[in-house]
């Protein structure tokens, strides 16, 4: 195999293809990246058995052939000087060499045959603005948990149907969900739960390459997605994700509204001291609402604010980082709480209703 690309387009497509490669595994090819070159076309690959993400590469083949690189090979094409980066391997060797610029590389590889095989990509979609899609992940997914040992939860709820696009994440403190009406939506509904981490890394794609659009194909047991040239295939999470409908409850005895710069300053100054299992506490009264904090450790601090808040005193306590994600999502000038009591979640949302975060409070000491 010989191939030359140009040093910007190799480095940048090496990285990008490199972020699907396992960093953990102790199966050593799953954290390097395959690299095809046929007469017509060129592309990178990589797996971590979970995801895998197909690049497109511009270059000349000068002889086709397949290698499978050393992830590290992204650093060393970056470090390159401008211009063309030849790459060439002899089959069954163990080595590809890599010049350009009057430097020249020699790098341990491993063989094409033993990559493993790439999941296959079938079917046609739904195609999405990708600003839609894009919004929509970034403010849903990082309600997402990180434990592995509730895999569901790790998950986004992805339902395509006549109503558009619904996306819903929650890690059993907080609920994030999103309904976007679509111009073109389908006839029939679709739902999985695909791995957070996968709609991550498309949002992130998507806004590297300024994609115009994204298209969603979700089968059985994996979910493809499509940002130009670029494909990303992921397993479908097993399980039953939480019916987010039952959880948000129906009505609240009390709805605030913040202006959201305010709050998020506010949240941002008194978070300061709620560290851990700390608290944020909110004491409204009529007409203010006080947000405090006190740290064993550190000290106490206090702030006030005028609110449209009517009826009995209330106080609740919150995780002041997921309290801040939260208002952080709200798109808008205003944020919207919705209260109960001090034991029932809180709903925030912005001026229209097409986004909805519910909070679990933290039971709060005397």
């Amino acid at each position: 195999m010989r191939l030359v690309s140009p040093k910007e387009e190799l480095a940048a497509k090496l990285a990008i293809a490199g972020r699907a490669a396992s960093a953990k595994s102790t199966i050593q090819i799953l954290s390097h990246i395959l690299l095809k070159a046929d007469n017509g076309s060129c592309e990178l690959a990589a797996t971590d058995m979970e995801l895998s993400l197909r690049v497109p590469l511009g270059g000349t083949v000068e002889q086709p052939g397949s290698v499978v690189l050393p992830r590290l090979a992204a650093d060393i094409v970056r470090s390159m000087a401008d211009g063309p980066v030849t790459l060439e391997h002899r089959d069954n060797e163990g080595v590809v060499a890599v010049s350009g610029g009057g430097s020249a590389f020699s790098l341990n590889c491993l063989q094409a045959g033993d990559f493993p095989e790439l999941p296959p990509e079938e079917g046609s979609g739904l195609s999405l603005p990708a600003d839609v899609f894009v919004d929509t992940v970034e403010r849903v997914a990082r309600a997402a948990s990180r434990d592995e040992t509730r895999p569901v939860l790790t998950g986004v709820l992805v339902r395509l149907g006549p109503e558009g696009l619904t996306m819903v994440a929650t890690d059993s403190y907080r609920l994030a969900v999103r309904q976007t009406p679509l111009e073109a939506p389908p006839a029939d509904v679709r739902e999985a739960i695909v791995p957070a981490r996968a709609l991550s890394e498309v949002a992130r794609l998507a806004g590297v390459v300024k994609a115009d659009a994204v298209e969603i194909v979700l089968t059985e047991t994996q979910g493809l997605m499509r940002v130009g040239d670029f494909r990303l295939t992921s397993r479908l999470i097993e399980g039953q994700f939480p019916d987010h409908r039952q959880l948000v409850p129906d009505a609240f005895e009390h709805d605030v509204v913040f202006g959201r710069a305010e709050l998020l300053g506010v949240l941002g100054r008194i978070g300061v001291l709620a560290q851990r299992n700390t608290p944020v506490r909110l004491a409204f009264e009529p007409g203010s609402v006080t947000v405090s904090a006190v740290s064993d450790q550190v000290g106490e601090g206090h702030e006030s604010l005028p609110v449209s808040f009517t009826g009995e005193p209330l106080e609740i306590g919150f995780n002041v980082e997921f309290l801040r994600a939260g208002v952080e999502s709200v798109v808008g000038d205003e944020v919207r709480l919705g209260l109960i009591s001090p034991l029932r979640p809180g709903l925030l949302r912005g001026a229209d209703d097409d986004y909805r975060y519910l909070l679990m409070p933290i039971r709060l000491n005397a």
